[in-house]
């Protein structure tokens, strides 16, 4: 019998991830917090710049959260969670509270689930895009 191991998400992918998803937001004149979780749930990697507002590192936080809970892109989960949708009661199901904006996506390698990022203080279709650089490039 054959195992197939993965690499884990390891501090300096979270650095960079980090570095990238926030070198993107610059570029569009957006303050950001970013956080990077690993596939157990703990925190790699958070930063959160003075010039954001601050509860948007707990967005991120939770954000990043949401997609590693759901291995799923936050922004694609908002209409689950409406009223008759299938994670409807999701939310108040689990200990820590889930965020349904965009801004949250898994990270894979080699398939497998490895870490989320999340990314919190821009317009929530820009905290995706910024989510997706970072994502990017450790594809």
């Amino acid at each position: 019998m054959s195992t197939t191991t993965v690499a884990p998400l390891t501090i300096e992918d979270a650095e960079l991830l980090v570095a990238t998803a926030r070198r993107a937001a610059e570029e569009a004149g957006v303050t950001v917090s970013v956080t990077v979780l690993d596939a157990g749930g703990h925190l790699l990697a958070f930063r959160r710049d003075d010039r954001a507002v601050l509860i948007s590192g707990e967005t991120s936080t939770r954000k990043a959260y949401t997609a590693l809970q759901l291995n799923a892109a936050t922004a694609d989960l908002v209409d689950a969670v409406q009223p008759g949708g299938p994670f409807h009661t999701l939310p108040t199901a689990l200990d820590r509270p889930l965020l349904f904006i965009a801004g949250g996506l898994p990270v894979h390698r080699d398939g497998r689930l490895i870490g989320a990022i999340g990314v919190g203080g821009g317009a929530p279709e820009q905290d995706h895009d910024f989510a997706a650089a970072a994502v990017a490039v450790l594809v």
